[in-house]
């Protein structure tokens, strides 16, 4: 079997590993099998942790229109009930920023999308 020397290729590989952790401490940004394994952790978390905040971000839009809701004498689920009734089709992004930002918009469209 015929030698193979990686030459520039092994060190540009090497390099882009450790540039990705330059910011890390100590060994794990200058050595290269401890950056190597620092830096594979560190894109498997930083992967994880992006479902992550999607997740965090609905909970906390949820938590938002259900404490707004609640302060107009409805819960959550029955809203989104109503809403999906009526055909109002918006976001709990949307939903949660009216109910934040314009309360009196919020309260008023909740008196009409409840059925009397």
């Amino acid at each position: 079997m015929t030698r193979v020397k990686r030459g520039y290729v092994a060190r540009k590989r090497r390099k882009n590993i450790l540039t990705l952790t330059s910011g890390f401490e100590g060994t794990h940004s200058k050595l290269f099998r401890t950056a190597n394994q620092q830096g594979m952790g560190a894109l498997v978390s930083s992967q994880r942790d992006r479902n992550r905040r999607k997740r965090n971000y609905r909970r906390l839009w949820i938590t938002r229109i259900n404490a707004a809701a609640k302060t107009n004498g409805i819960c959550y689920n029955k809203l989104i009930e109503y809403l999906y009734k009526k055909n109002i089709l918006l976001n709990r992004k949307i939903i949660a920023q009216i109910a934040t930002f314009d309360k009196s918009c919020f309260s008023t469209s909740i008196q009409n999308v409840i059925p009397k």
